[in-house]
């Protein structure tokens, strides 16, 4: 009896499989567990895999996560496809991709919320990392690993931090006044009779101008660069803001509710609540409740 190649492929591949092993899920939410402070997790990162990051926004590459998954499963991922330098998000979605391919291939269930991650804002790379990290130690059986080595010589720069490389483009060289101000050379008077020669026309097809258009578009793209990026870091700011008036208002609704219960712990809560800086002008009330109709905080 003949057996087809689709039967044997799939053996091939489940034999495969079960050589890997498969991964254990981690199902985790902050009210049921611990998390790992930023710079904790920042020191457990570089620490592990050799990296030189310095903000959780950098995980947006997705570079450190391929390695973490060939850390604790060899055989899922290929650290030649993995993009070290990536700095653009294209870059990063392709690195992703290939985490989500190796997670599919342990049977890990998480879903990587790729389209936010590779904004590099913080609140959306700090809950995927402190989950990872939960799912790293499950995982681990505690085995020697040379993160260098395994990398093949690529070097693992850290992406660029959103909005950080806005204030460290190279500006445009301003002209010296003294070279504009330079008097022009003399030159000697026709001899009487003589006709005045013509301009060669090499002379002729020089176009002063072009280099200072060159010059213009260059800063112009430069300017286009820093307006988008200032935007992201915006976004990112904004979104922490959010997150963070929003877990104020549900501490100041719990205050209300059981004020009565414990009066001076809830009076010192609230002193820190309402306190403001010298010199912080409170906003009008109505002007408040406006905008607190208009806008309410997203949910995490």
């Amino acid at each position: 009896m003949s057996v087809s190649r689709s039967v044997v492929k799939g053996i091939r591949n489940q034999n495969q499989k079960s050589s890997w092993g498969m991964a254990v899920n981690v199902y985790s939410t902050s009210v049921t567990s611990e998390n790992m402070s930023r710079h904790d997790i920042m020191a457990w990162i570089n620490d592990t895999v050799c990296l030189n990051y310095s903000k959780i926004e950098q995980l947006c590459s997705g570079a450190a996560y391929c390695q973490f998954m060939h850390m604790l499963f060899p055989a899922c991922i290929s650290l030649k496809k993995v993009k070290f330098q990536a700095k653009l998000e294209h870059e990063y979605i392709h690195n992703f991709k290939l985490l989500q391919a190796s997670f599919k291939r342990m049977n890990v269930d998480k879903v990587i919320p790729v389209e936010r991650l590779v904004k590099g804002r913080f609140q959306d790379n700090l809950e995927f990392i402190q989950w990872f990290k939960k799912f790293f130690d499950a995982n681990y059986d505690g085995k020697e690993y040379d993160p260098v080595l395994s990398r093949q010589g690529q070097d693992a720069i850290p992406p660029p931090n959103p909005g950080e490389q806005i204030f460290n483009l190279p500006k445009k060289p301003a002209s010296s006044p003294s070279a504009g101000a330079a008097a022009p050379k003399s030159t000697p008077s026709p001899k009487p009779g003589s006709t005045p020669s013509r301009p060669s026309s090499a002379q002729a097809r020089k176009a002063p101008g072009s280099k200072n258009a060159g010059d213009g578009e260059t800063h112009v793209a430069q300017l286009n660069e820093q307006v988008s990026s200032l935007k992201l870091a915006l976004e990112g700011v904004e979104k922490e803001r959010d997150f963070y008036f929003g877990k104020l208002r549900e501490i100041e609704l719990i205050c209300q509710e059981h004020g009565q219960e414990n009066m001076d712990l809830v009076q010192r809560l609230t002193d820190v609540l309402y306190a403001t800086d010298e010199g912080f002008v409170v906003p009008e009330e109505g002007h408040v409740q406006g905008d607190e109709q208009t806008q309410e905080p997203e949910e995490y």
